[in-house]
């Protein structure tokens, strides 16, 4: 493929095969997955519980952006984020 949109296939024997389509025209919102989440592919949520141990007020920001429903913008946030936001009520329990 060279240069086009992503509706275009390459048809030669070589290239056959090894390719996958990384958009999906009935689910849009597959495509913006394919970027690396920050802070080194943990994510905002798991860097968030770790540098909590170090400065616990980290947990109360990460239990926010839980509540706010900031892993819509990326689901693959959720699971860090939900851990601080658990790692808070346990602490206070």
């Amino acid at each position: 493929m060279r240069g086009g949109n992503s509706n275009e296939y390459c048809s030669c024997q070589v290239c056959l095969g090894k390719y996958t389509l990384l958009g999906d025209e009935e689910n849009p919102r597959l495509a913006m997955f394919e970027r690396r989440l920050p802070f080194f592919g943990c994510g905002i949520g798991w860097c968030c519980f770790l540098l909590g141990f170090l400065c616990p007020l980290i947990w109360y920001i990460a239990a926010l952006l839980y509540c706010c429903k900031y892993y819509n913008r990326d689901p693959r946030e959720r699971p860090g984020l939900a851990a601080s936001a658990l790692l808070i009520i346990i602490i206070h329990a």
